[in-house]
């Protein structure tokens, strides 16, 4: 069991698990021994806006 910072890696796979629900409980339980929401927060952000992006970019490629 570690306190450190989360790696980039490990961020991104909470975040993008999280998303589709397919997280474990080991993953959910190093996710919150981190230090700090900091990282997930904007990964989650970042991911969202990715998401909505895409989703526009699909719709407009469909209306086309």
């Amino acid at each position: 069991m570690t306190t450190s910072s989360p790696k980039l890696s490990q961020v991104i796979k909470a975040v993008f698990g999280a998303m589709i629900g397919v997280q474990s409980e080991k993953q959910r339980r190093e996710d919150f021994q981190s230090q700090s929401p900091i990282p997930y927060l904007v990964a989650g952000v970042m991911a969202t806006i990715l998401f909505v992006l895409i989703l526009l970019l699909v719709v407009s490629l469909v209306l086309a």
